[in-house]
């Protein structure tokens, strides 16, 4: 038990070394053309990354149907925001 336990710390820690930024950066100097990378390489920034980030394409949304999801756009947001923000209790931290 206490070998699970340590390998689970050790787990923890290696995830916590991958640096994700520097992973996502290094990509996109890849694909715009300002470094080179090897499909191995690429490959293994894949890997690592879908370790630390969720995979975006598995997440649903739904609602129903008296209360459907409306999609706004910056502008609106910007003037509805505040109004909504006046009525969420503040506390102090």
């Amino acid at each position: 038990m206490a070998a699970t336990k340590r390998n689970a710390m050790l787990i923890d820690e290696a995830r916590e070394k991958i640096k994700t930024t520097q992973l996502v950066n290094r990509l996109q100097d890849h694909a715009l053309g300002e470094i080179e990378m090897s499909a191995t390489q690429v490959r293994s920034v894949e890997i690592l990354l879908k370790k630390r980030i969720p995979d975006l394409a598995a997440v649903t949304l739904s609602g129903d149907a008296e209360n459907p999801v409306e999609v706004i756009g910056k502008i609106e947001w910007e003037q509805v925001a505040p109004k909504l923000l006046a009525h969420v209790p503040h506390t102090e931290d």
